[in-house]
């Protein structure tokens, strides 16, 4: 009988556990395309969480810089370096208030990105089975369509953001895979 001992169990560094996702993903939830879908939303939900998560603790601390002498913080700043201002609840009022707007703006904001990445991520792998080929055309298609899908995501959306954001997804995306192949 071979019993191994804990000294001679395989141990892997977290930088091997990461570049394994590349080869057996994340998931595996039975089709390809559930799998990359799910994979993309995770991952860009996190990159969305960090992001709000350091930009609203930023605002915080810049916004608890300005109270003024008598205690009193004056209203946001909506000049054109901070035409957003401040979330509501973010203003420094206290610090349970701004700890649970930030906590919900980076709900918020981790659903939008995770949602981008899965519709981006769902449609190229769609376009490219049914196609066969995965080309430039596919990753307007599906970059317009994300887009597009953004925008209605925002408050009070208009139609002509609804365009503007479908252009400017089909763009990016468009751009992403023509320079994929130069750099």
């Amino acid at each position: 009988m071979n019993l191994k001992t804990s000294s001679e169990v395989e141990t892997r560094t977290l930088l091997e556990e990461v570049c394994s996702f590349d080869r057996k993903g994340l998931f595996d939830l039975g089709h390809p395309l559930l799998n990359r879908i799910a994979e993309s939303f995770v991952k860009a939900s996190g990159i969305g969480a960090v992001q709000a998560v350091s930009r609203d603790a930023y605002s915080i601390a810049t916004q608890a810089n300005k109270v003024g002498n008598n205690g009193v913080i004056p209203p946001p700043d909506v000049s054109a370096t901070n035409k957003r201002g401040l979330p509501a609840g973010l203003r420094g009022e206290t610090s349970n208030k701004s700890l649970e707007a930030m906590v919900v703006n980076t709900g918020k904001e981790a659903l939008q990105w995770g949602v981008a990445a899965g519709i981006y991520s769902g449609l190229t792998y769609g376009l490219k089975e049914a196609r066969g080929a995965h080309d430039w055309k596919n990753s307007a298609v599906a970059g317009a369509i994300t887009g597009a899908t953004l925008a209605l995501t925002l408050e009070d959306s208009t139609h002509e953001q609804v365009v503007q954001c479908a252009i400017t997804g089909a763009a990016i995306s468009t751009a992403a895979n023509l320079f994929k192949g130069i750099f």
